[in-house]
């Protein structure tokens, strides 16, 4: 589709959602590419639905009396693009492959040239007939990445293209990356920051706080998170509601909203320890960036700053600190909702208390 002309593009206008500010919750981040950290963090969370302001801000005061608080750990992070390839047949897909994959180092000094960040890290293939699709796996710095692996693909199917003329184009990206659409592939490979966040909540704070039991709590993620979502036929996800807080923070921060559709596909996790409650929110597919588009916005910037994410810091440092900062509060808002789905009637008193 042709650009529209500046004279006859339409007006650029602002949709104004609400958006809060939340907490602090208390974060413990463990040490993995950068050293660890502790903090206490109010987050802003744009969203219509004001009862999540208040079930994240309930989850959020719990973390703040609970010993070290939340503990984050970021277990991975890379940014994907597949390019979809052609050959005449299987065979010739499988030979240009295997030796494309001896090349990595010729690759990464073509990726070079489109970015100082990224960085080439992996690469996964699939056949099917004779169509190669190849995924590339990237580190980007602060940003999420999009069009930065969208650039450095490109490039490199240029060149594949010229090293291997028995493959022909078929698409920039073949749907094996995968972007913004719940797939298995980013969950076993990895897509974005992957973020495990954990607490361990005293039983009686369980009781007078969030007005339930740990056993009420693991009993019910079970049978709904659990159960519920294999019964619903659900991809590698296993939660209540991450997509309310990540869309939310998403907002707020200046990301792309519609990758809440891979980031929501999570894991709760529970248990009674020693009569206490463990529990934790595993997000393998958080995308989120401290720089790129739509962090140039005020109130963006003024966001990211109040968050910490806008220092001096190592390449890719502010980014990995945001995702696992989005991390804690979905484990806040998600541990609040389960807890008040234990008792009959809570939740929807709440709304009605809230919204009308």
């Amino acid at each position: 589709m042709a650009p529209t002309s500046a004279k006859t593009s339409p007006k650029v206008t602002q949709a104004p959602v609400p958006m809060r500010f939340v907490g602090p919750m208390k974060i413990s981040a463990q040490a993995s590419l950068d050293k660890a950290w502790q903090d206490k963090v109010s987050v802003p969370l744009a969203t219509y639905e004001i009862p999540l302001w208040h079930s994240v801000g309930r989850g959020a005061r719990l973390s703040t009396l609970c010993g070290e608080g939340i503990k984050t750990t970021l277990v991975d992070e890379r940014m994907t693009r597949s390019i979809l390839l052609e050959a005449d047949d299987a065979s010739e897909a499988l030979s240009a492959w295997q030796s494309i994959q001896t090349r990595q180092e010729e690759m990464q000094s073509i990726v070079s040239e489109t970015s100082r960040f990224a960085k080439l890290i992996d690469m996964n293939m699939q056949i099917v007939a004779n169509l190669l699709y190849l995924r590339l796996e990237f580190k980007t710095g602060d940003a999420s990445g999009h069009n930065m692996v969208t650039q450095a693909a490109d490039r490199l199917m240029e060149w594949v293209l010229v090293q291997y003329p028995q493959l022909n184009y078929s698409s920039i990206s073949g749907n094996y990356c995968s972007d913004k659409k719940a797939t298995a592939v980013n969950g076993i490979l990895g897509r974005g920051k992957y973020v495990v966040a954990e607490l361990t909540i005293a039983r009686d704070l369980c009781e007078r706080k969030l007005l339930t039991t740990p056993e009420k709590v693991v009993d019910l993620n079970i049978k709904k998170n659990l159960l519920g979502t294999l019964m619903a036929g659900g991809l590698r996800s296993a939660n209540a509601h991450f997509a309310n807080m990540l869309l939310g923070f998403y907002l707020a921060t200046g990301q792309d909203a519609a990758n809440i559709i891979e980031g929501s596909q999570g894991m709760v996790h529970a248990e009674v320890r020693e009569g206490d409650l463990y529990f934790s929110c595993t997000l393998p597919n958080i995308i989120v960036g401290t720089v790129g588009n739509g962090k140039g916005l005020d109130f963006v910037t003024d966001n990211l700053t109040k968050l910490g994410c806008s220092e001096d810091a190592e390449a890719g440092a502010n980014a990995r600190r945001l995702a696992q900062i989005c991390a804690a509060t979905v484990l806040c808002g998600e541990l609040s909702l389960l807890a008040a789905q234990t008792n009959p009637g809570e939740l929807m008193q709440a709304h009605v208390k809230l919204e009308r």
